[in-house]
């Protein structure tokens, strides 16, 4: 079975929906049948420079700063209750298109989850950025990949086709925002959906397999 899941690095719903995912995965009987593949959406694939996370977000949806702290610190309490510990206080937002191509690259040599997760932690939990090559290359060194291979693919395009690519896709089957998970490109959730979706998803996939 093979469960493709589009999101963007710097979505908290996204992180909060692959831990539930991986929860109804290790709960399923044929979990080593099951493959998942990150695809590449940006939220923000026009962004330019830098910005603290609270003034993207006020301008987004024209609230106060104080209003984006209440927001965040409720998803907070959700990705508590998923056993991650998040710390959004001080959060910037960037184009991550070059985080995007960086996971693409490490699927090739099967360490694409080991990545992703110390993206996700790294953002959401130590306050790191993903913005310039130093900062994903710090990255991908703590996930225990090649860092010159992972700098050569940096000052590159390669992947560049395939990020635009994904999104594409995307939209093709409706997906407007992330986390949006495709089971065997026949079953969708959309959302950092409940446990229960998860893994009554994956029962009805792998029984429509067989």
């Amino acid at each position: 079975m093979l469960i493709e899941v589009w999101s963007d690095v710097v979505c908290p719903w996204c992180y909060i929906g692959k831990r539930r995912l991986d929860k109804a995965i290790a709960m399923f009987d044929h979990r080593d049948q099951v493959t998942v593949m990150h695809r590449a959406f940006q939220l923000q694939p026009d962004a330019q420079g830098v910005h603290p996370t609270k003034q993207h977000l006020a301008d987004k949806y024209g609230v106060s700063e104080a209003q984006v702290e209440q927001m965040q610190q409720n998803v907070c309490d959700i990705a508590t209750g998923e056993g991650l510990c998040y710390d959004l206080s001080n959060t910037v937002s960037g184009n991550t298109k070059d985080a995007h191509r960086l996971l693409l690259w490490a699927a090739d040599s099967g360490k694409q989850d080991e990545l992703l997760k110390a993206m996700y932690a790294g953002y959401f939990e130590q306050g790191k950025s993903l913005f310039t090559h130093d900062d994903l290359l710090a990255l991908v060194v703590d996930a225990g990949l090649d860092r010159d291979a992972a700098a050569d693919v940096l000052n590159s395009t390669k992947y560049a086709d395939t990020v635009t690519d994904d999104q594409t896709t995307a939209h093709a089957f409706g997906a407007n925002g992330v986390p949006f998970f495709v089971f065997d490109r026949k079953y969708g959730i959309s959302g950092a959906q409940p446990l229960e979706a998860f893994t009554q998803t994956l029962q009805a996939a792998w029984a429509d397999a067989q």
